[in-house]
């Protein structure tokens, strides 16, 4: 990390604090920044150099709010904090115009309480998710996976298909959504930016059942991806289910498959395991390993050509200050953001 970090005070001694907006930290990082930064979230975790207590959920009518907030000390000592609050409603493009998540990460040296950025929380949270996902694919898809599906078109799906694109070759993607226009749309759009063959899907059977790697990021409160539907060997991401009343996972394939967990105490709670738990499919001890377990190889990923497996993500803090860490210091070596004193 650069030493940069440490040195952005004003003559006072008081740090000034850098604001960055959604296009500024869209401009930072690329896919493998993010899975540079993600990665080093979960191997810190293993070390034992990086905390988060368990999230806040507020539902509101419509949405919801999420708090979620983690420290992480590096490698040289230093240590920073990173808190999100994120507003999450489902309806918001079609009711109000508005993106589905909103919020602010408010970005902190834990060394002695200074606050170093108040940023935007959409880019973060769009493109950490994606790079989990590019993480855990390292170490549970079949080297060959070369065909991927993409449930539910919207923001996370795109960022979801790019961190996959940049982390391994890519054939073939299947577009599904119940939506023909969003699913039209993505397939057209993502095909002419990644020059992919991109293939926008209305049947959801159709496309798993010839795919390696099936992402679903939808909104769902119903779960609908079932043993049914995925093939021997396939690697499934699910990422939709970040609230404890949103499924995208049946039981029956979480019971099936082999299953790693971003976060295993907030997947119990929030997660497609939440509702695997609550139907009696699985038990906690049935889950093969988190993703800071394999990260730090302490457990294995896939060991069978035909093993299922299943990354439950449900997006962590420890995420969020990572991928802050790596954002700052780009910032502040590109003289990016707006930068005020708060404590004048």
């Amino acid at each position: 990390m650069d030493d940069k970090l440490a040195t952005s005070q004003t003559d006072r001694g008081a740090p000034s604090v850098l604001v960055l907006d959604r296009t500024s930290i869209a401009a930072l990082l690329s896919p493998s920044d993010y899975l540079i930064a993600v990665e080093t979230a979960f191997r810190a975790e293993a070390e034992g150099r990086a905390h988060a207590p368990a999230p806040l959920h507020l539902p509101t009518e419509g949405g919801g709010f999420h708090a979620k907030g983690a420290q992480l000390t590096l490698d040289d000592g230093r240590a920073f904090a990173a808190v999100k609050v994120n507003g999450n409603f489902p309806e918001n493009p079609n009711r109000n115009g508005l993106p589905t998540i909103q919020g602010a990460l408010v970005f902190s040296d834990a060394n002695n309480g200074s606050l170093l950025a108040l940023m935007d929380s959409i880019e973060v949270t769009l493109r950490r998710t994606a790079a989990a996902t590019a993480l855990a694919m390292r170490y549970l898809a079949r080297p060959d996976a070369a065909v991927v599906c993409i449930c539910g078109c919207g923001d996370q799906a795109r960022a979801q298909l790019e961190a996959i694109v940049d982390a391994r070759r890519v054939r073939k993607v299947y577009a599904v959504d119940t939506d023909q226009l969003a699913r039209e749309t993505f397939a057209k759009t993502m095909a002419a930016k990644l020059h992919l063959d991109i293939v926008a899907e209305p049947d959801l059977a159709t496309a798993t059942r010839v795919s390696d790697i099936i992402v679903t990021c939808t909104t769902s409160c119903t779960p609908f991806l079932g043993r049914e539907h995925v093939g021997p060997g396939t690697f499934v991401a699910a990422v939709g289910a970040d609230a404890p009343d949103k499924s995208e996972l049946m039981p029956d394939l979480m019971a099936r498959g082999k299953v790693v967990a971003d976060s295993l105490e907030q997947c119990a709670v929030m997660g497609d395991l939440h509702h695997a738990l609550a139907a009696r499919a699985m038990l906690a001890d049935g889950i093969h390993a988190t993703l800071s377990e394999l990260v730090a190889e302490r457990k294995t990923g896939r060991t069978s050509a035909d093993d299922i497996t299943i990354f439950d993500s449900t997006g962590t803090a420890i995420q969020d200050v990572a991928t802050a860490i790596r954002i700052y210091e780009c910032a502040l070596a590109s003289n990016s953001g707006l930068s005020i004193d708060l404590a004048s």
